[in-house]
């Protein structure tokens, strides 16, 4: 055989092998899933209507407000809904601060409403959502209230940022929120904020000059438009990029904040129009239990019920005008839309309003996963802390390699993606008030409260009272069980209360408050 004619043959076939690997194509990473978080303010697990259809409301504690939530529902049906969904300390600031740091407030900054006079704020060198998903190769984004940082007079009298307390500097804008300037916001890229409790007037700072009238970063824009109808069209806009304010090859991450159905609740912050449509006094000429349906409600407390629910309903329709854009778009199916809340609402029950309260209509919260491309749609009864809501959603986009040491939370996508994990779900997630800490589990809601009132921090040194509610027996939390009525469940209580405040690195660990009824362990 021809040595030369055998060289010439393997040279030629390598030339053939060299060309074939230069034009096979690339494989092309499929772009990871986009990212929207919904919470709009202080929305009740229960104000929801699904929660009046099984198998939902069979895994309800109590009957479930007459809401009518469209949006919301097909969300659920669609998605995994989350039963034991909890605000661990059931207020705007404290959540917020849990929630983008995925960490407890010991650790994030934020022990209370961030407001004048007070000191609480985000802290500045910690990993947040924005700025791990933006680290991760996303766009990022935020719309809404923001309300965690420290609350300081550096504005001018019109509302404009200064950046210092000295003239023309020296005002407040708000009372209890604040602009969030450029060095504050933690990796968020495309950023419009809105603040002040008035839901036709809502206060508005924006990176966009094409959205507040050609105004600069820090200047107040007021567009006077009901909040939920402003922030939709906004993200629509986003999402169909007419600014170009993102690279459409990336996937986005959003949190959305809404500020109703939050108080004020009276007509001027009321969406009329759905009020008349669906809760005026032609279908319910009372407020009576045909309206406000829980055992343990003061109804005359609960006067506001029409206007709440509508804020509710107002809000459902611009949440569903957003997931109809992403599904005109396409990408509906590659988002993992996470719905949920900051907290509660009282609604009249106990004879209260607000929030920042140890019963269920302040603690529970809604907590729906809606992805069909990645997740089986149904129910989940894990207890669901604030903190696990970073690293499940790192988890659930597959970058869960990139969740840092840091962070408190945990990741329980393995368990929502049905995949074989040594994962356990948790048996308690630790409740915190101002005035209390305390537990709540699958069963019952825990606490230990002080002698003294939510915002006090010079008292404390004692006991006010014990007490955990049977949720299962006790579904409206009519009775409060002492130590001495049930020691055995009472002793394990505070057993678990102990393992999650050393866990949470509480000050209440720190210090061993209480230790002589709290089992601490070094």
């Amino acid at each position: 055989m021809n040595p030369i004619k055998n060289t010439s043959l393997a040279f030629l076939s390598l030339i053939s092998i060299l060309s074939y690997a230069q034009i096979k194509p690339k494989t092309v990473e499929k772009k990871k899933p986009n990212v929207l978080i919904i919470f709009p303010d202080q929305l009740r697990r229960y104000s929801a209507g699904f929660w009046a259809e099984e198998p939902y409301k069979s895994l309800a504690y109590g009957k479930s407000d007459p809401v009518i939530t469209p949006n919301i529902d097909k969300l659920a049906k669609n998605g995994v809904v989350f039963t034991n969904a909890i605000s661990n300390y059931p207020l705007c600031s404290p959540y917020r601060g849990m929630l983008m740091s995925g960490v407890y407030p010991e650790q994030n900054g934020i022990w209370n409403n961030c407001k004048v006079g007070r000191k609480h704020s985000l802290k500045d060198d910690i990993p947040t959502i924005p700025s791990l998903f933006l680290e991760a190769g996303y766009n990022t984004a935020y719309i809404g209230k923001c309300h965690w940082l420290k609350n300081e007079p550096l504005f001018d009298e019109k509302g404009n940022y200064k950046g210092t307390k000295k003239a023309p500097g020296g005002h407040h804008v708000n009372q209890y929120d604040t602009y969030i300037p450029s060095d504050k916001r933690h990796g968020i890229e495309y950023f419009y904020q809105a603040l002040k409790d008035e839901h036709f007037n809502p206060h508005i700072y924006s990176n966009d000059p094409s959205v507040i009238e050609g105004k600069t970063d820090g200047e107040l824009h007021l567009p006077k438009i009901f909040s939920p109808k402003n922030e939709a069209n906004i993200i629509i806009n986003y999402l169909k990029n007419k600014g170009n304010h993102r690279d459409t090859s990336k996937p986005f991450c959003m949190i959305w904040s809404m500020n109703p159905p939050h108080n004020p609740w009276d007509d001027k912050n009321t969406d009329m129009e759905v009020l008349r449509e669906n809760y005026d006094t032609d279908k319910f000429p009372k407020v009576d239990n045909h309206l406000v349906v829980r055992k343990n409600v003061d109804k005359k407390v609960a006067k506001y019920a029409r206007h709440y629910y509508a804020n509710v309903t107002s809000s459902d329709h611009y949440i569903g005008l957003v997931l109809d854009e992403l599904k005109k778009s396409g990408e509906l199916d590659n988002t993992i839309v996470i719905f949920s809340s900051d907290h509660g609402e009282m609604l009249g029950s106990h004879s209260k309003t607000g929030k920042n309260t140890v019963e269920l209509e302040s603690l529970a919260i809604p907590f729906i996963v809606h992805w069909p491309k990645g997740l089986k749609p149904g129910t989940e009864e894990l207890i669901l802390s604030v903190p696990d809501i970073l690293p499940t959603t790192m988890g659930l986009v597959g970058i869960e390699n990139q969740i840092p040491k840091s962070i408190e939370g945990t990741n329980y996508a393995p368990i929502l993606k049905n995949e074989k994990t040594q994962i356990k779900k948790p048996k308690a997630a630790l409740i915190m008030l101002g005035n209390s800490r305390g537990v709540q589990t699958e069963r019952y809601t825990f606490c230990v409260q002080e002698n003294k009132k939510q915002w006090d921090t010079d008292k404390g040194d004692t006991i006010k009272k014990v007490f955990f509610y049977d949720n299962l027996k006790d579904p409206y939390q009519l009775k409060q069980i002492t130590l001495k009525e049930a020691p055995e469940v009472s002793k394990q209580l505070l057993a678990t209360l102990a393992q999650l405040l050393k866990k949470t690195n509480d000050p209440w660990f720190q210090t061993k408050k209480h230790r002589h009824l709290i089992p601490y362990i070094n």
